[in-house]
């Protein structure tokens, strides 16, 4: 899913947020004020079992379900609507006996009766967009034109599956039941462990306007364009009676799509068959398999050449393009796909699109070549012809290096209505060039940013979760967080001016904010999708490999988790376990701390003091105190005297003076130096050595203070300039809060020469420490801004905007539908 929509869309969830473990709660401490932050997670993740073993790994029992699709279906271009007819055929891999099948229906979500129209708030949280504006106080709501565009579209059109027959394959019908967006099918007979069953489904659907009802997917209208009555682009993501996944930690995960909370599925092999208009171009997940029948002879040398071409090749120009926008046709023709081992199956169909291509060498393994492809209609432009299939050849090489290598034939990038979407082998993303005065178009700089970094995103998507297949029915950050972390690597390896989103920096506003919510709360509570399913979890992984595990032992581990769970459905747990397992480092402080709770890392460094060893030598240690007593500022009433010239008594009278006026109280007496003597030979010899080394070497022991503000635990990074202009840098591990996480001292020793002027934790802003200006001891002075102002009366940024301020432009949005994010 996309991190950005110029068009947000802001709706608000049922608001129910996630609970921490209710072991948590059997664990209480009554004897102060004592919290363990590296108590292990055991009694937070769920028990290992023969399905999920305690290293993170799929257990030697473990299983998952198949579901395999015939469709075929008929886009009716002026009706705007899908017909089809659909076999399924249901591999039971379960140890268990299956009475029925839930089957997801995505389209009953833009019913008016369905949860999410009724349940969607007005104002309020999640709300803040052009959909409603909250009001200040003493005034009404207001109502956005978008709002009221989205109720008259629901209103004027019949949404939603009509579902026309559901069968057993060449036998009778099968009862159903629809309960919202999922569809319960009875089976004939119960479905045994390692059996399977067919049936069939015949349906339909009205398909909507992405732009009136900011969806995944749907029709995109250009009424400008030459031909008679305009032209449209669909994209169609969602569109077939899917079944719901079934799976060994929670059954059936039939929690029904409200709009933010994306998807459970399974893997299983598609044979789709597509009826478009005759002039339109289809782009599909699978590869095709009739192409005499639907390309030209000229259109298929373009594509063998594309595949050994070191740039990108047309197979549709953009004159071509241009011609076909222009006329229309009534005839039809049927473009047929095939996918192996994927969960989901997406297409796009137009006769705008120009369509562009370049092949991939991937070297020596099970998918050695991959075919780089982009469509987008002449709206898209030279944005679209520079950078779109070339970011996607680009993410497949960085990505490879993280995970394994892309498995699917072919990649595609085509362009639409929504901000970015992702389904196997195919994404839908939104940046376009402007049109000017003069009829050309260009394109601004955010444009070329938008585009690189939604292209990398949403290919991405491809490793996770469309091969590693989490549930982002429940937790989003599994691939949002995974995959915004990845397209940050991948993106700087682009151009590292664009603010990518995934420094420490850029979630400081959120994780101090009010409105922060725990990383693991459900997709459809969570109050702000974007930072905390994006930008907190990609953040965190970023820290994990730069700061504390470093990148070999990041880089492995994040490596074997991929490999493992390669066309399987992992939990967060698997992903835990593997990181801790493979990098061989205890990160359970970690994942609690980052995303169990809603703790900030704020590490105040308090106090510096300087000690010096006691060499109990009379003649030495007194000398210092001397030393010591002398720097300390004169007695104004001493000073004011002496200006005045006024002598002391022992001046005026010098007869009178004795040994203590000439001797002060740091001169050392025989007597001192007996009491030395006596103090060594009470030594042992290792004592004694080990004190006189000490006296002899006389370091410098600095005692340094911190405090945590945040409650989030965390490495302690410090850099030491000294005297002599040099500086050091010691990072000490978050393990020093063992004992007490609110407040530590640590001892740091200096050689002599080592004369410690200034110290800063986390200099280079690291750990997302929301507050730089207690890292520096002594304090600094707060670089800051002034500006002028017209009147007293000015707009004050709220609360929310500096939140938002934690994210860059890539990061914005917070979408019900969530193609905003």
């Amino acid at each position: 899913m996309s991190k950005r929509n110029n068009r947000l869309f802001w709706l608000a969830p049922v608001l129910t947020v996630l609970m921490l473990p209710t072991a948590n709660a059997a664990i209480k401490q009554t004897k102060g004020d004592f919290e363990d932050k590296f108590r292990q997670l055991d009694e937070a993740l769920p028990t290992p079992n023969v399905y999920r073993n305690a290293a993170g790994e799929p257990g030697h029992n473990y299983w998952q379900q198949q579901v395999d699709y015939v469709i075929k279906a008929k886009l009716d271009e002026e009706k705007r609507r899908i017909d089809a007819t659909e076999t399924i055929t249901y591999h039971n891999n379960s140890p268990d006996t299956l009475k029925y099948l839930w089957i997801q229906l995505d389209q009953n979500k833009f019913r008016d009766d369905s949860m999410s129209a009724l349940t969607t708030t007005f104002g309020g949280i999640g709300n803040r967009g052009p959909a409603t504006k909250s009001a200040s106080e003493g005034e009404p709501a207001q109502l956005s034109l978008d709002a009221l565009r989205r109720e008259q579209f629901v209103e004027d059109n019949e949404l939603g599956y009509q579902i026309k027959k559901v069968a057993q394959k060449g036998g009778s019908e099968l009862h159903y039941t629809v309960v919202g967006t999922l569809m319960r099918v009875d089976l004939a007979t119960p479905l045994k462990p390692g059996t399977s069953t067919k049936f069939d489904i015949n349906f339909g659907f009205n398909i909507v306007e992405e732009d009136a009802v900011s969806a995944r997917s749907g029709y995109e209208h250009f009424a400008d364009d030459e031909r008679e009555g305009g032209n449209d682009i669909f994209l169609l993501a969602q569109w077939f009676p899917r079944l719901a996944a079934y799976t060994d930690y929670e059954a059936w995960t039939n929690k029904e799509f409200i709009g933010r909370g994306e998807f459970t599925l399974e893997f299983g092999n598609y044979d789709v068959s597509l009826t478009v208009p005759a002039d339109h171009i289809v782009s599909s997940t699978g590869t095709l398999q009739n192409p005499n029948d639907v390309l030209s002879k000229e259109q298929q040398d373009r594509l063998e050449k594309a595949k050994k071409s070191d740039r990108t090749v047309f197979i549709v120009t953009a004159d071509e393009a241009l011609e076909n926008e222009k006329a229309g046709t009534s005839k039809t023709k049927t473009w047929r796909f095939k996918a192996d081992n994927v969960r989901d199956f997406a297409w796009a169909s137009s006769r705008k699109f120009m369509w562009d291509a370049k092949g991939y060498d991937q070297g020596g393994n099970d998918q050695p070549f991959v075919m780089a492809m982009s469509f987008y209609p002449k709206e898209g432009g030279d944005l679209w012809k520079k950078y779109s299939t070339e970011a996607v050849i680009h993410t497949l090489e960085v990505y490879s290096r993280f995970a394994f290598d892309y498995p699917y034939p072919v990649a595609q990038s085509v362009n639409g209505p929504v901000g970015g979407m992702e389904y196997p082998m195919i994404t839908f993303n939104g940046p376009r060039t402007e049109l000017q005065d003069d009829g050309s178009r260009t394109y601004s700089l955010s444009e070329k940013r938008f585009l690189i970094g939604v292209v990398i995103h949403e290919i991405g998507h491809n490793y996770f979760p469309m091969t590693v297949n989490s549930d982002e029915r429940q937790w989003t950050w599994m691939d949002e967080g995974l995959n915004s972390f990845l397209d940050g690597v991948a993106g700087r390896e682009w151009d590292p001016n664009i603010p990518w989103g995934v420094e420490p920096r850029d979630i400081t506003g959120y994780m101090k904010s009010s409105s922060q919510v725990p990383v693991m709360t459900q997709s459809d509570s969570v109050l702000h999708l974007g930072p905390n399913a994006y930008t907190k979890p990609a953040v965190a992984l970023n820290i994990l490999r730069e700061t504390i595990l470093g990148r070999e032992l990041f880089d492995f581990a994040f490596k074997e988790y991929a490999t493992r769970w390669m066309f399987k459905r992992p939990t967060p747990a698997d992903f835990f376990r593997t990181m801790e397992e493979a990098s061989g480092v205890d990160l359970d402080w970690f994942w609690r701390g980052w995303f169990y709770t809603t703790d900030h890392v704020d590490i105040s460094l308090d106090r510096v003091y300087k000690l010096r060893l006691d060499t109990k030598d009379p003649d030495i240690d007194l000398n210092r105190q001397r030393e010591s007593e002398l720097e300390k500022p004169l007695s104004l009433t001493v000073e004011r005297n002496k200006g005045e010239g006024r002598k002391l008594w022992v001046e005026k009278f010098e007869d009178i003076r004795d040994y203590y006026d000439d001797n002060d109280q740091y001169t050392a007496t025989n007597k001192d130096r007996n009491t030395y003597r006596d103090f060594l030979k009470k030594l042992e010899p290792w004592e004694r050595e080990t004190f006189e080394r000490a006296v002899r070497e006389d370091k410098n022991y600095y005692v340094m203070e911190f405090s945590n503000l945040g409650g989030l635990v965390m490495p302690i990074l410090l850099e030491m300039e000294y005297a002599d202009g040099t500086k050091e840098t010691m990072r000490i591990p978050a393990e020093i809060w063992r004992r007490t996480p609110k407040a530590v001292s640590k001892l740091i020793v200096t050689d002599k020469e080592k004369e410690l002027v200034s110290v800063a934790v986390d200099p280079r802003w690291e750990t997302a420490d929301v507050d730089v200006e207690n890292n520096y001891y002594p304090r600094r002075i707060i670089p800051s801004r002034i500006e002028a102002y017209k009147s007293k009366k000015s707009t004050s940024r709220t609360s929310m905007d500096l939140m938002h301020d934690s994210t860059t432009e890539l990061k914005t949005g917070d979408s019900e539908e969530g193609d905003d994010n």
